[in-house]
């Protein structure tokens, strides 16, 4: 079965787009919401990449893991 990037419906705080991130690249959801942070305060651009993230990334199928 293929890796495939998805939202995560599990582990969100706003639209799950960290959290899937974080599973895709086996990283702590932390991490990866504390660099979606530093992208926001440098210059707004990781506000920019969440929201087009959310919109193209699909929300994960799987209810439980």
């Amino acid at each position: 079965m293929s890796k495939r990037l998805n939202r995560s419906s599990l582990d969100k705080q706003l639209g799950g787009v960290c959290g899937g991130v974080a599973e895709y690249l086996d990283l702590d959801p932390s991490l990866v919401r504390l660099g979606a942070i530093l992208l926001l305060l440098v210059g707004g651009t990781g506000l920019l990449a969440y929201l087009v993230a959310w919109l193209v990334i699909p929300l994960d199928t799987c209810k439980s893991h």
